[in-house]
């Protein structure tokens, strides 16, 4: 399996936090390549499902998640369902307080966006491909791509749950060679 955390201080508190991750629509606002999310079941707990639409270059798809779990207002727990073998988790972690140096302003908590997948589980039935592109193609193009949209997903995220821009340092954990 290949993993993927990204995670950053956020300027806001930890229980908003878990609340603006609960609502899996709206990560559309957030993201490059994905169009929409749609419910098919469920409020946000274990058991709802998602049909998230992306699209790339000529690509188009549409993966279905299920929240597999949440303890509030710390974790929510999701995977994909069909296709290819992939989960994750939004952790929302309280800070610890700081030294109390001059100009130091306490975060109210850590966010970290985690990602596990096996790209060669990915399924080639599940994509309708342009003629002379092959399923290996795609995926060598694409899986670089998870890096960089985490990171933005993150990025315009904290941008929202603070209510202003402002450079964003990102921790970044890598455990493949295809990122």
């Amino acid at each position: 399996m290949d993993e993927l955390v990204v995670s950053t201080e956020v300027y806001a508190d930890p229980e908003e936090v878990y609340e603006f991750l609960l609502d899996f629509p709206g990560y559309a606002r957030y993201s490059k390549y994905l169009d929409d999310v749609q419910t098919l079941e469920g409020d946000g707990g274990p058991g709802t499902r998602y049909a998230l639409r992306f699209a790339w270059w000529k690509v188009a798809y549409t993966a279905h998640s299920r929240v597999t779990g949440v303890e509030p207002p710390a974790r929510i727990d999701w995977e994909i369902t069909k296709d290819i073998d992939a989960s994750g988790c939004w952790r929302v972690t309280p800070a610890e307080p700081n030294d109390g140096s001059e100009g130091d302003v306490d975060p109210a908590c850590e966010v970290a966006l985690e990602v596990e997948f096996d790209p060669d589980s990915a399924s080639s039935d599940a994509l309708d491909l342009p003629r002379l592109v092959s399923f290996d193609w795609v995926l060598k193009k694409a899986i670089p791509l998870i890096r960089t949209e985490a990171e933005r997903v993150i990025e315009r995220a904290v941008r929202d749950l603070e209510g202003s821009t402002r450079d964003v340092d990102l921790d970044v954990y890598v455990d493949s060679e295809r990122i």
